[in-house]
């Protein structure tokens, strides 16, 4: 299976990532990762890799086109693209849909998000001012997960890729 013995090169885009979140895909993961972090303005878009995670960070995601024109490369190829929070953002610009400024954003510790697959809640700690437009959502997309106090997107995902 894809959980096997392979080592699985992972690349991390450091776009203000927390040094826990490398520790726990180094560390906490039931595979062999070996991870390159690379800074956002880096050219990983052609880099070797098995996937891709976009990391958190501050700022509004449309400052980020290289990053963005980044992340279409890797997609073309159609490889394993996660992103949590900003990268969540710069995965959903990638695929053609919007982002805006929220008014307050979400804050803090304790917020309530809805994994839409299970429509179970999940409690997280969040820092953002931008969110995803879930109505520009191309075709192929659907909400993944959906903060439940005010009803703004916190993940996308695509219904046949690996994104």
């Amino acid at each position: 299976g894809y959980l096997s013995e392979k080592e699985i090169r992972l690349v991390a885009l450091d776009c203000g990532m927390k040094h826990n979140i490398v520790r726990h895909l180094v560390y906490n993961v039931p595979y062999k990762v070996t991870l390159q972090v690379v800074p956002w303005d880096h050219p990983f878009g052609d880099m070797e890799m098995d996937g891709l995670f976009l990391s958190n960070g501050p700022g509004d995601p449309t400052m980020g086109q290289v990053t963005i024109d980044n992340i279409k490369k890797v997609m073309q190829r159609g490889l394993p693209i996660f992103g949590i929070c900003l990268g969540n953002q710069l995965l959903a610009l990638a695929a053609g849909a919007k982002t805006y400024k929220m008014k307050f954003g979400n804050r803090g510790m304790n917020q309530p998000v809805i994994d839409m697959r299970p429509t179970r809640c999940c409690i997280t700690p969040q820092n953002h001012g931008f969110a995803v437009d879930a109505d520009s959502l191309p075709p192929g997309w659907m909400q993944f997960f959906i903060n439940a106090n005010d009803q703004s997107n916190e993940g996308i995902i695509h219904k046949t890729m690996p994104w």
